[in-house]
């Protein structure tokens, strides 16, 4: 059940704009818990390529949280690379610990990947943070 709905989490968030290549979820020490690819797309990168980038991201996520104290809790980060546009955005609990990475990549042409990412992706994440905290190794209880 637990796959299942993160699962259908990285679908919803691949099916809310064309441009979106891929979506994932790791947990918060990068462990890649499902993936959505957009219909018809050959990846550029192959499941352990993918898998070593979400740990990467978690890691790179922790890093960034050391400053939200100073300048504000992050939204997400991007990178522009030649061949596509990668985003990570975190999910933490509500003291600010990761509790989960969602990893997205872009068509490179894609212009309002920002807009996107604030008007479509984040309100999917909103809408299902208490099921990902329910779900989470981090969440105190």
């Amino acid at each position: 059940m637990k796959d299942q709905f993160f699962k259908k989490f990285c679908d919803e968030v691949i099916a809310v704009d064309n441009s979106i290549r891929f979506a994932g979820i790791a947990d918060e020490e990068g462990k890649l818990l499902s993936t959505s690819l957009r219909k018809g797309l050959k990846p550029l990168l192959g499941p352990e390529e993918r898998a070593q980038y979400a740990i990467t991201a978690a890691t790179r996520q922790y890093t960034r949280l050391r400053w939200e104290y100073l300048l504000g809790k992050i939204i997400y980060a991007s990178s522009h690379y030649n061949k596509l546009i990668r985003a990570t955005i975190p999910v933490t609990d509500y003291s600010s610990r990761l509790s989960y990475v969602l990893l997205l990549s872009f068509d490179i042409d894609t212009e309002n990947f920002h807009e996107i990412i604030i008007k479509k992706v984040i309100p999917i994440i909103r809408r299902n943070t208490t099921r990902l905290l329910a779900h989470s190794s981090t969440m105190v209880t």
